[in-house]
């Protein structure tokens, strides 16, 4: 297929319109080590390889689109998390990012605990035989049958969120003759450096019991009550995509705070604290997000000065790092379909997925990087929008970024850090069929959730 620039289009800083993108790089041909996986490499011949593998040769062999997980890059996260806080803390892998068999045995593997919320992530984690007692339950609403199944297969904690789930465990364990290990969920009033659809500790929000009001005190005295349940800390969650350690401090401030009223209203000095997760990756090269070792030192350092301030034991900390472990891991590969320039405004390249397979860039704004893969070009930085195949106008996969002018249909292109929450959140929209996950590690690759059928779309509908 012969490539021409196209001739529409600013090249220039000054001749850009308004948009989310800083200026072209010097050489498109280069991949930010910030936002892609730790085995993705441009090879002497222009394509990108991944886990030893060619772009072009996955793409032949499971289809576009697709993501792809760096399985090496998966495991060595893990490990730099269980390392960083080492063994007198717990790292709970939040399964709502991206959940499947193959993850949950490889969290096994590498000594993580696991961080479910639903009753379908639950199962998940059983099938694939994840410790019960290594499993954190959560959720706004559990259903009593989610309740049951949770305190049946042993899970380690039920992380309650409300009066009335800590009368609903308390009534299942009761019933089923088990002392249930419980942590209450607390809003400390603290909103994190985020998007607000993604903001979940201050208190008008549906997560939590507050702490302000006293609401939070009251939970405490009604979980204490029944000898059903063990009351083992406080959880607190102050948001996603957070690069810096203030709204952290601030929390910790008040759920030790809480501990200390609690130590001495009932005389009990509650033995854990869960901090949550929330902590950023790069979407972009603009993003600088934490090394777990820089983490663990802060909140551990911060946990440790309170409660030595408020006379208390440091409890043990829980974290629940979720996209910070598997969202650089993954890109997703589209092959370009159609390239259409508006003169003066910018290009847009229409790719055979969209908004079905990542919806975080419609749903919240997000930014993301892109990338030419098959080969590389000397043509000139041609301001671009990403788009999918949908009928929706807002079906935007990367809204402005820099691909080379000689970009044309057949061309591989990928979007990095796609590992957190576009497969977990990917939809059926316009009957698209949902993309497989394939895992790549030292030359192999192998789908660890297939991609769907027009039979698996078909099989619901009973006409």
């Amino acid at each position: 297929m012969s490539r021409s620039a196209h001739p529409a289009g600013p090249r220039h800083a000054a001749d850009l319109p308004e948009g989310h993108y800083s200026p072209p790089p010097a050489d498109l041909n280069l991949l930010d080590e910030k936002v892609w996986s730790r085995t993705v490499r441009r090879g002497d011949d222009g394509v990108v390889r991944v886990g030893g593998m060619e772009v072009t040769r996955l793409a032949e062999e499971f289809g576009t689109p697709a993501y792809f997980l760096d399985e090496e890059d998966f495991r060595a996260r893990c490990r730099a998390w269980a390392h960083a806080f080492g063994p007198d803390a717990d790292v709970f892998y939040a399964g709502k990012a991206f959940l499947s068999k193959a993850i949950v045995r490889w969290l096994r593997d590498e000594g993580l605990n696991l961080d479910v919320c639903s009753g379908g992530e639950l199962a998940t984690a059983l099938a694939a035989e994840m410790p019960a007692g290594r499993i954190a339950f959560h959720g706004n609403n559990k259903s009593l049958a989610e309740i049951r199944r949770a305190v049946e297969a042993g899970v380690g904690r039920i992380v309650l969120d409300s009066y009335e789930e800590i009368a609903r465990v308390a009534h299942v364990a009761a019933e089923l003759g088990v002392r249930q290990r419980v942590q209450i969920r607390v809003t400390v009033g603290v909103e994190a450096h985020t998007h607000e659809f993604i903001a979940t500790a201050h208190e008008d929000q549906k997560f939590g019991i507050a702490v302000a009001d006293g609401a939070a005190a009251e939970a405490v005295r009604r979980a204490l009550g029944h000898d059903s349940l063990e009351l083992i800390g406080i959880h607190s969650h102050i948001g996603s995509q957070i690069f810096d350690m203030a709204g952290f401090e601030v929390s910790a401030k008040r759920v030790v705070r809480l501990l200390a009223a609690v130590r001495d209203e009932h005389g009990v000095e509650l033995p854990e604290i869960d901090l949550g997760g929330g902590l950023g990756i790069a979407y972009t090269s603009d993003d600088d997000p934490r090394e777990p070792h820089e983490i663990a030192k802060a909140l551990t350092e911060i946990v440790a000065r309170e409660c030595e301030s408020a006379g208390l034991a440091t409890p043990r900390i829980s974290v629940e790092p979720g996209r910070a472990i598997v969202g650089p891991t993954a890109f997703t590969l589209y092959e370009v379909g159609t390239v259409k320039p508006l003169a003066g405004l910018r290009t847009y390249v229409s790719v055979d997925g969209g908004m079905s397979d990542n919806i975080r860039t419609a749903l919240y704004d997000a930014e993301y990087s892109v990338a030419l893969v098959s080969r590389t070009s000397t043509a000139e930085p041609m301001l671009s929008r990403v788009v999918g195949k949908h009928c929706e106008s807002g079906d935007i996969v990367v809204r402005d970024a820099f691909l080379p002018a000689d970009l044309a249909p057949g061309d591989l292109i990928a979007v990095p850090a796609t590992g957190a929450y576009c497969r977990s959140m990917a939809s059926n929209y316009n009957h698209a069929l949902r993309p497989p996950v394939v895992a790549v590690r030292d030359g192999a690759a192998r789908v660890i959730v297939r991609r769907e059928t027009e039979e698996d779309l078909l099989r619901l509908d009973l006409g």
